[in-house]
């Protein structure tokens, strides 16, 4: 008879300490599953969906496209602002500023695709609170504006997070002050580090730094954790828990306190009162 051995298993891959065991949020999967239209609010920023599809998203960490293109001169604030005020959304606004000639469709849609990568990555960043969905309409997708599977969207998170996590596992500096540090033999940094680090004055965060500086946030968050491994950055130490309250001090008690007086006492009360 002959014996045929079965094929050695297949090595199993590792899931990194940092990678979710399942999608980054079950209700954004939930939610494209049915195709749902409204906003999705989370502790780290909102999702704009449209028939299950990301048009866009906005964290208060991560400069919109606003913020980057006035900073790098592609626009003045008063023609982005003109723009914004006679869409009322981001895909609108994008439509009136290539429509004018002041961008182009391909500029738009890649300054649009980063600023909704930057906001995706902290809006789906781990959180001490349940997401909040609210059903309503939402314009549709643009030429200029393209809608995104939540899938790509998740997936473009993960890949950022891997790399950050290579750089340094510790996601603090994401979000805390930051604090330059006074190390033997400092090693060299380049031009953008070096604008990083001057902007460091112990309060600023990296995407305060990103904003002063007109930057997208997870180029400066990448730079950020660079400079934390090279011992160049550090975040503050945590503040010490507040100290216990003193306990009750017992009611002063007399120098001549006796208890056996005491009691004689009040037995002598006791039959006065007879």
């Amino acid at each position: 008879m002959t014996v045929v051995e079965a094929p050695p298993p297949l090595p199993l891959r590792k899931k990194a300490a940092h990678e979710p065991a399942g999608g980054l949020s079950p209700m954004l999967t939930r939610l494209a599953a049915e195709h749902a239209t409204g906003v999705l609010v989370r502790e780290g920023g909102t999702l704009h969906l449209a028939d299950g599809l990301v048009l866009h998203a906005e964290s208060p960490r991560a400069p919109g496209m606003g913020a980057l293109l006035t900073a790098r001169g592609a626009l003045s604030a008063e023609q982005w602002w003109a723009a914004a005020g006679a869409a009322g959304d981001p895909a609108g606004t994008a439509r009136l500023l290539v429509d004018a000639g002041h961008l182009t469709a391909a500029g738009a849609e890649i300054c649009h695709l980063q600023t909704l990568y930057d906001a995706a990555y902290f809006t789906l960043a781990p959180s001490s609170s349940p997401g909040r969905f609210h059903y309503g309409a939402a314009p549709r997708p643009g030429d200029a504006l393209p809608g995104l599977p939540v899938a790509v969207v998740e997936r473009e998170v993960l890949r950022r997070r891997a790399l950050l996590h290579r750089l340094w596992p510790d996601p603090l500096p994401d979000s805390a002050p930051l604090v330059r540090t006074d190390p033997v033999a400092a090693p060299s940094v380049t031009a953008r580090q070096a604008a990083v680090l001057a902007l460091v004055d112990g309060v600023r965060t990296a995407p305060d730094i990103a904003l002063a500086l007109g930057r997208r946030a997870f180029p400066t968050l990448v730079e950020v954790r660079r400079l934390v491994a090279a011992g160049l950055l550090t975040t503050p130490p945590p503040l010490p828990p507040p100290a216990p309250a003193p306990a009750a001090l017992p009611e002063a008690v007399p120098d001549d306190f006796d208890p056996h007086i005491a009691l004689l006492k009040r037995v002598r009360d006791a039959l006065e009162a007879l």
